[in-house]
């Protein structure tokens, strides 16, 4: 997309959450700093949520809000940890040498509760889609939130809350947030094409919130790629505009459950891209690759190019298409 992403900058308050629910249950812990569970499916507005309580409770929430995404975390070397400039203030070059990368993580989760907050009495710390969490991690953030539950507020967001072990489940408030439903996605819309004097119709944001199927940030990057593609969100806008990137969509959705261990709901996506859709598997592949590094989803980038590397030695053996990349689709989920 040309400009920035609607989603960044419209991104919502508090009050402007579009799940009731979810608003009451956030209301209630910005008078009490709670440990929070945010559970529900993707594109719910989760982390929206959470970015938008840190904005509510702390004056600095630019600095007092650390936010811990867990495929861009816990999956990275050493190395890239070690690099980051987040964590530089407190990774030693000594630390750095003599510390394998699961200390150097369980060093950075401490150090960043540890730390005193720019303002206030304490900071929140995001861990965003936390379902990927190793056992042994997550036995590490909880000593973390016992030692520091003074200065840290923790929020967990996730898919699959029974991925988290008991003892962190425990500790926290759950709120479960639901998809928005088609009116409420149309709703958070017209505040968005209103604000950007974007022309329109009622039957375009309708048609492009049916497209979202729940997925708000989906419906609104959808608005925002039929606004540049065709200059108005109307129906016509619309289907020109969104049936074109169908495929991206199904794509990244196959992405983002291979790695969450969803196995099974990766492969039917993999099989109607194969049969419904008519791709082949190099395409399905090339596909895979573009998607993954435009919309930041994936292993990181030197690792998903060593795998499509070994499945494309196999597909050009001309042996089955589904196969070969049903065993990519496994090994993004290991």
């Amino acid at each position: 997309m040309d400009g920035p992403l609607w989603t960044d900058e419209h991104a919502p308050a508090l009050a402007d959450l579009p799940q009731s629910t979810v608003r009451e249950s956030l209301d209630r812990a910005v008078a009490e700093p709670l440990n929070l569970i945010l559970h529900g499916p993707p594109g719910a507005g989760k982390t929206a949520a959470v970015r938008a309580l840190a904005d509510e409770i702390h004056a600095d929430p630019d600095n007092d809000l650390v936010e811990l995404n867990v495929a861009d975390f816990f999956d990275r070397t050493k190395k890239e940890v070690s690099e980051d400039p987040r964590f530089a203030s407190f990774i030693t070059p000594k630390r750095r040498r003599n510390s394998s990368k699961a200390d150097l993580i369980k060093h950075v989760l401490s150090e960043s509760a540890s730390y005193a907050p720019v303002a206030g009495e304490y900071k929140t710390i995001l861990l965003d889609n936390a379902e990927a969490i190793r056992e042994d991690f997550q036995q590490a953030l909880r000593r973390v939130m016992e030692r520091h539950h003074k200065t840290a507020q923790f929020v967990v967001t996730t898919r699959q809350p029974s991925k988290l072990i008991p003892p962190i489940r425990s500790r926290c408030f759950s709120i479960p947030v639901r998809a928005p439903t088609t009116d409420e996605i149309v709703r958070v819309l017209e505040g968005i094409v209103a604000a950007e004097e974007v022309a329109h119709d009622s039957n375009g944001l309708e048609y492009v919130a049916g497209y979202a199927d729940g997925d708000l940030r989906r419906a609104i990057l959808g608005a925002q790629t039929t606004f540049e593609a065709e200059g108005e969100i109307t129906m016509d806008a619309a289907y020109e505009a969104l049936g074109s990137v169908g495929n991206d969509e199904h794509i990244e959705e196959m992405i983002l459950a291979a790695e969450g261990g969803e196995f099974q709901d990766a492969r039917k996506t993999l099989d109607d891209l194969l049969v419904e859709e008519g791709l082949s598997g190099d395409e399905v592949l090339d596909d895979v690759l573009r998607v993954a590094r435009s919309r930041s989803v994936g292993p990181p980038p030197a690792e998903l190019h060593r795998l499509a590397g070994e499945v494309d030695m196999d597909l050009a053996e001309g042996t089955s298409d589904r196969l070969h990349l049903s065993h990519l689709l496994a090994e993004l989920g290991r």
